[in-house]
């Protein structure tokens, strides 16, 4: 279909000009509005207004300006339509055969923290209407709403001299809907949020394609990476540095790590493997904390992911690259850390600015068969004031500390979790078992590996703490514990054994707490 009258009107103005040179060079007549049509007229290329195109000024603050009929009969009039064609010929209505249209800035200004005022004045109205009623009649209206599409409809124009064919026309169609659906769900999205309603009665959610990635968990499968804006740091608005490219269980296990290492306020480094943290430790400076969480499992570290909550150093940089580590997240890094990694072509460096905040609201999404489960992401945190001591000795101010670390480290570990600490450390940690006891003696198992690998005479679990996500529904965790040396612990407390289990505490001598908040992760 060849294109003889164009109507451009866009919020985001980069390579408008060009477009628009390569319009005028195929004789092709351009209406346009207030800036764009400034824009396109400095850089020498004619247009119409829209108001004088359809002999009705712009009203209501610019609010009034396309939705004329003038416009959308031009677009949505079917060529080749006796009846159609008669009704646009008696209403002096002229076909359009282009629609170039992005709107307004609706996500960014949400993103930015503008007032409600400000949020809803920059919801566009024309602008949808404009590109669903093109996208639909593509049979013979061509429609763009993304100037990286510039030059796809630029390169069929001048290989089919002035026209442009029905692949492109309906693969522009789909992504005008697409545009159009994704900015409706932002929309409602805030609305949500506006009302306090986490969960109204339309889920909807939308995202834009960054990056299709290699495959999916396991080769045979496909994947890709969305991002939907919402200004939470982290593995979607990360700058990659250098490295190959991140690949899903990448991505998934980076966002795992960094949410984890931004529940700490002092220097912290947590290294993950396959979604679980395999070290997690707290320290003076970020080198000291890494070393801390490397000696909790230095074997699964191995190709692990290692995260911080601090600008790395050149010392840090220096001790993650003595092993194989797969990727890198921080929220900076200064030249001799990057000069550090940069001898490592193969290792990821993510930077992400800032640090996400955990007790941040959100929603958790996942798929199930025919339909999602949604939940409030989990930003409990449990503080000494939470704390019910329910034995007959109380923990030591070292075991405290040690006992809030362990506990919001359990809080990231699949469940059944147990994890000992000792020092601001983690020492042992059991992920995803279906028994808690056997969490509680795979952590101890992998303490006592350690501890043989570093040629020290017993393992870190003497003397530590430990913690459980989930309440003990019988005596034999705790025994487990016990028998790999904790000296305290804290879990939710809730079974109906909680006597029981208090008993055997108060029987081995060490002190537990109740934390009243229990912290499953599936």
């Amino acid at each position: 279909m060849p294109i003889r009258r164009a109507l451009i009107s866009v919020s985001d103005k980069s390579e408008i000009e060009t477009l628009a040179r390569a319009l005028h060079g195929h004789d092709v007549t351009i209406l346009s509005t207030g800036g764009t049509a400034r824009a396109i007229e400095a850089a020498g290329v004619p247009v119409t207004e829209v108001s004088d195109h359809t002999g009705f000024p712009e009203m209501l603050d610019g609010r009034v300006k396309t939705l004329h009929p003038t416009i959308h009969g031009g677009i949505l009039g079917l060529r080749g339509h006796p009846e159609h064609e008669a009704a646009m010929h008696e209403h002096g209505i002229t076909p359009i055969d282009l629609v170039v249209v992005n709107l307004y800035p609706f996500e960014s200004t949400v993103a930015r923290g503008a007032d409600p005022s400000t949020c809803v004045e920059n919801i566009d109205i024309g602008g949808p209407a404009l590109i669903r009623a093109a996208a639909k009649n593509h049979g013979a209206v061509s429609v763009v709403t993304d100037p990286e599409d510039y030059s796809a409809l630029i390169a069929d124009l001048k290989e089919y001299d002035g026209q442009v064919t029905l692949g492109l026309r309906r693969h522009l169609a789909g992504l005008a809907f697409a545009r159009t659906a994704a900015y409706d769900a932002a929309i409602a999205r805030w609305f949500s949020e506006q009302s306090g309603d986490p969960f109204p009665r339309h889920m909807v959610a939308a995202g834009r394609l960054k990056q299709i990635l290699r495959y999916g968990e396991n080769p045979h499968q496909k994947a890709a990476f969305y991002v939907h804006g919402l200004a939470r740091p982290g593995v979607a608005s990360a700058r990659q540095v250098q490295g190959k490219e991140l690949s899903f269980n990448n991505l998934n296990d980076t966002d795992a790590a960094f949410e984890l290492v931004s529940e700490f306020s002092e220097p912290a480094v947590v290294i993950v493997k396959h979604a679980n943290p395999c070290g997690v430790a707290v320290g003076e400076t970020l080198a000291d904390a890494y070393q801390r969480a490397l000696a909790c499992d230095p074997v699964s570290a191995f190709g692990g992911i290692v995260a911080v909550n601090r600008a790395l150093d050149r010392d840090c940089a220096e001790s993650i690259t003595r092993i194989f580590t797969e990727v890198v997240i921080a929220p900076d890094a200064d030249d001799h850390a990057r000069a550090v990694f940069a001898a490592k072509k193969n290792l990821r460096l993510l930077i992400t600015g800032v640090m996400p905040d955990p007790e941040a609201p959100g929603l958790s999404v996942r798929s199930v068969a025919g339909g999602l489960l949604a939940q409030t992401r989990d930003t409990g945190r449990v503080t000494e004031a939470d704390l019910r001591v329910v034995t007959r000795r109380a923990p030591t101010d070292a075991e405290l500390s040690d006992l809030l670390l362990a506990f919001r480290v359990c809080k990231h570990v699949k469940s059944n979790a147990i994890v000992y600490a000792r020092n601001g450390a983690t020492v042992g940690i059991g992920a995803g078992q279906m028994s808690r006891v056997d969490s509680a003696r795979i952590a101890a198992r992998k303490a006592l590996d350690a501890a043989e690998a570093a040629g020290q005479e017993e393992p870190a679990t003497q003397g530590s703490v430990v913690a459980s996500d989930a309440f003990f529904p019988f005596s034999d965790g705790l025994t487990a514990a016990v028998e790999a040396g904790a000296t305290a612990v804290i879990q939710p407390g809730g079974s109906v054994r909680d006597e029981e289990v208090i008993a055997a505490a108060d029987e081995a001598g060490i002190a537990m707490v109740f934390t009243g908040m229990r912290h499953f992760r599936h």
